[in-house]
This record gives structure tokens, C-alpha cells and sequence, in this order.
């Protein structure tokens, strides 16, 4: 199984993530509650794989995701946003992004979306 960091300024959808990822065997190794906190923790761990918020205070998930991209090529992350955001979810896939989740979150879809970023 994966070895995934969850970023999310809100505790609630971070504890949500952890609960379904945890469930299917997955291994949270790190949270972080901002895209500047996200790079550093992304260097430092090197997960398998990234599930990222778009709306954080400081850096946003989509310039996390490109500067992470920037550092690692092969790096998969997946957004999460609010409905309606559909402009930013495209600049985050044309960042680099694999996929992206709408909250609140299906656990059914998050599974389905984690099992074909990671190819399983």
C-alpha cells in the first residue's frame, strides 16, 4: 500500500482522508495545513502519493503543486476542492495534478481515484 501525506487546512477533512486511506491499508506519513508547509513536508518524506486542498491560506495547492512538480516530475497528487471551483481544478491538472476529488468526500470515489493515480 501507499505511503500518502494529506494536505488540508482544515483538521476535519485531513481526519476524514486519514480515516478512508487508513481503512484501505494506506499509511498517513505526514499532514500539512498549507501548500508552503506541503513542500517541505513533500521533500522531506517523499510519499507515494499527495492529496491536496486547492484553497489554503499562504501558498494555494495549486502553486504547491507545481513547485513539488518542479522537485519531482513523477510526483502524484491529487486535488481536493469545494464544488463549483471547476477553473482552479483545471489549472491544478494542467499543473500537474493526476486527479482531483469535490468534496465532501465519497469514500467509494476517494479509493477509486488513489487506486489509478497509483496504478493499482
Amino acid at each position: 500500500m501507499a505511503r500518502v501525506m494529506i494536505v488540508d487546512d482544515a483538521a476535519f477533512m485531513r481526519m476524514m482522508l486519514r480515516t478512508i486511506l487508513s481503512e484501505e491499508g494506506h499509511e498517513i506519513i505526514a499532514e500539512a495545513t498549507n501548500g508552503a508547509e506541503a513542500v517541505q513536508a513533500y521533500m522531506a518524506h517523499r510519499p507515494d502519493l499527495v492529496t491536496m486542498d486547492i484553497t489554503m491560506p499562504e501558498v494555494d495547492g495549486v502553486a504547491a503543486v507545481k513547485e513539488i512538480r518542479a522537485n519531482d516530475p513523477q510526483a502524484k497528487i491529487i486535488m481536493c476542492s469545494a464544488m463549483g471551483q471547476k477553473a482552479m481544478v483545471v489549472e491544478a491538472i494542467t499543473a500537474g495534478a493526476k486527479d482531483f476529488l469535490v468534496k465532501p468526500f465519497q469514500p467509494e470515489r476517494v479509493i477509486e481515484s488513489v487506486n489509478k493515480v497509483l496504478g493499482l
